[in-house]
């Protein structure tokens, strides 16, 4: 996906949430490592160390995803501008470790390069 202008919209970042969504959903680490450069930083906490690079990524996403089933996720727009989204999201599933149903809410702030995809995913999330 690459962005038609220097700022990102908020088409540009739905079309992005949504990938990411599909490959949460399907449980696809490598298409969920695909929506980001090969240098990314994903903080998945504000004191965690960040996964570096999609290879990274994608071991975090093979593991997290390995013990969930039936992930639904959603999320809205909250803000563009410049080459930042931030986004709420929220997302359903099966722990199959501890078969517990879990839910997540959480918000984004994401910068994007010039390809569309993401350089620095920084996230905020709460289980219920």
């Amino acid at each position: 996906m690459n962005r038609s202008t220097a700022n990102l919209t908020d088409a540009e970042l739905a079309a992005w949430l949504e990938a990411y969504g599909n490959a949460w959903e399907s449980k696809l680490p490598d298409a969920a490592a695909a929506l980001f450069t090969e240098d990314a930083l994903y903080q998945e906490t504000p004191y965690a160390e960040p996964f570096r690079g999609r290879g990274e990524i994608r071991d975090y996403w093979a593991r997290v995803t390995a013990d969930q089933d039936g992930i639904r996720f959603d999320f809205s727009v909250i803000s563009t501008q410049g080459t930042t989204g931030v986004a709420q999201w929220s997302s359903k599933f099966r722990s199959i470790s501890g078969d517990t149903q879990v839910e997540l809410n959480g918000v984004f702030v994401l910068e994007f390069a010039e390809s569309g995809e993401v350089s620095s995913l920084r996230e905020w999330w709460h289980v219920r």
